[in-house]
């Protein structure tokens, strides 16, 4: 991805994803990078949910990440959310 923002490396979540900007009026579709981190190595006080579109694909949104911030309590809910959709789509496919 050409003006990467978010650092992609062995360390890096998922990179190369499939994803979708949607906003009024437009829909794109483009490579995304997702990853999850902690604001701080040594001392962290919240987990980062990040994610980037590679900004060579879409021509409504300028090149940028995204950050969302959770507590350990909102990343185990996620957590669980994103295991019981994981079980409905196996569950679809089966």
């Amino acid at each position: 991805m050409v003006d990467r923002i978010l650092k992609v490396n062995a360390y890096t979540t998922f990179d190369l994803l499939d994803g979708v900007v949607e906003g009024h009026g437009f829909d794109e579709q483009a490579l995304a990078v997702l990853n999850v981190t902690t604001d701080s190595r040594d001392d962290p006080n919240h987990v980062e949910l990040q994610v980037e579109m590679d900004n060579t694909d879409l021509d409504e949104v300028t090149a940028h990440a995204d950050t969302v911030e959770l507590s350990a309590d909102q990343a185990r809910e996620l957590a669980g959310e994103l295991e019981n959709y994981a079980s409905r789509v196996e569950s679809a496919e089966e």
